[in-house]
């Protein structure tokens, strides 16, 4: 039998070594090894980021879920409409591109030490991936904490105003106490744990 593939996209400046990409790959291999946990390395240039996860994994069998955090919630929101796969949001940037006027130029990943020029056609690359849910309502669950210091929750509550949303106060962008809601995320998909 094949395994279930959850696919999960990390955010801006990050990368498959994230503690929240490693956290929860590492609790489903502990808790639900059936399930094949992925974890792309995404370019920093949106067109080609969204074209790379489209080729590897969205051109035979789709992934049974997308989990995105931050800008990766906001590929993630984009894929789902694109390809109708159940879509989980973790804080995510649902206005990238004027949270990412503010790092035009030189950047530097904070995982791999690459360095990059972040360019207005960049910006107008995360325009084009906007996209307005309308699937049902059941099909996306967005994870949100009101102390978040780099995003305004309150575009996720407008955005996601028809979904599922978790709305916790407190928090920040790194999503505190992330482990609690593990069994939540899982659920989402309907990958209820198995004793």
């Amino acid at each position: 039998m094949s395994k279930s593939r959850l696919l999960y996209l990390h955010g801006f400046n990050s990368s498959p070594q994230s503690v929240k990409a490693r956290t929860l790959g590492a609790w489903i291999e502990a808790h639900r090894p059936d399930i094949d946990f992925m974890v792309p390395a995404l370019p920093f240039a949106p067109a080609q980021a969204i074209r790379q996860v489209v080729d590897e994994y969205f051109t035979d069998e789709q992934p049974l879920g997308i989990l995105g955090s931050s800008l990766g919630g906001y590929y993630a929101l984009y894929l789902h409409v694109r390809f109708g796969v159940p879509a989980l949001l973790i804080n995510p940037a649902l206005k990238p591109f004027d949270l990412l006027d503010d790092y035009l130029g030189e950047n530097q990943n904070l995982y791999t030490g690459e360095r990059y020029q972040l360019e207005s056609a960049h910006l107008q690359e995360l325009h084009e991936l906007w996209v307005q849910p309308v699937s049902p309502a059941n099909e996306i669950l967005g994870l949100v904490q009101t102390g978040d210091q780099t995003l305004d929750y309150r575009d996720a509550l407008k955005t996601l105003a028809r979904h599922k949303l978790w709305l916790m106060p407190g928090g920040s962008h790194d999503f505190e106490g992330f482990e609690s809601v593990f069994q939540a995320i899982l659920g989402h998909f309907n990958l209820l744990i198995r004793n």
